[in-house]
């Protein structure tokens, strides 16, 4: 599926949601079908969201590209995802950050968690990402603080505890808005400990961020 991977990336340039050298080869580099249950591989190189089990989705490649540009990664950085799904995203983040970086992802639901980390060893990314099974809303204290934090979910409201992890100077990524409708896309950047810098990048629609800082579950 290597050519279907190359159209894909070629469109993705065209249309200007990769920018960066960096975001291309990671999204060029990672296999997006090795994140997908069978029956959905024929269409990973479709640019939509395809269901992933238990009411969860993957997301769109265009989308996973636009987090990658917006959050603006370099080596070294320490970051933390708050929903891994099949762990697409993780590992595209990942690859983006080059051999030094790390990614923290947090998955509530622990059949997802689990393929996420077969996924992530049989594709190489096994070292480079670490699975929790948590509640993403509040965060992962042990590794905090961070460089840049991004949720694949929609909350309320940013969580506080996501805030407080941030590193000053980092940027945090995080859809906010009602469940079943559109939400905006948030940019957060810490500017000190109580100041932030926040800023919309448009409408978005994920499904909702269930925890203690999110929506409550049903």
């Amino acid at each position: 599926m290597m050519d279907e991977r190359k159209e894909l990336v070629k469109r993705l340039l065209e249309y200007g949601y990769i920018k960066s050298e960096n975001v291309r080869q990671a999204m060029e580099k990672v296999p997006r079908e090795e994140f997908l249950p069978a029956e959905n591989r024929p269409y990973a190189y479709v640019d939509q969201p395809l269901p992933i089990g238990k009411g969860q989705t993957i997301s769109a490649p265009h989308m996973v590209a636009m987090i990658c540009e917006k959050l603006q990664l370099e080596e070294d950085m320490k970051v933390l995802e708050i929903g891994t799904g099949f762990g697409y995203n993780a590992a595209v983040i990942s690859e983006a950050m080059g051999k030094k970086g790390h990614v923290y992802s947090i998955e509530r639901i622990e059949y997802l968690a689990e393929l996420a980390k077969e996924n992530l060893e049989r594709t190489g990314y096994g070292e480079k990402v670490t699975v929790i099974i948590g509640d993403g809303t509040q965060g992962y204290e042990k590794e905090a603080p961070y460089d840049r934090i991004y949720g694949t979910a929609s909350a309320p409201f940013v969580p506080e505890p996501l805030k407080e992890q941030l590193k000053i100077g980092g940027r945090l990524l995080i859809p906010v808005g009602e469940q079943a409708y559109f939400q905006d896309l948030i940019c957060m950047v810490k500017k000190s400990e109580t100041e932030f810098k926040e800023k919309s990048l448009g409408g978005v629609v994920f499904v909702p961020m269930i925890g203690k800082h999110g929506w409550p579950e049903k």
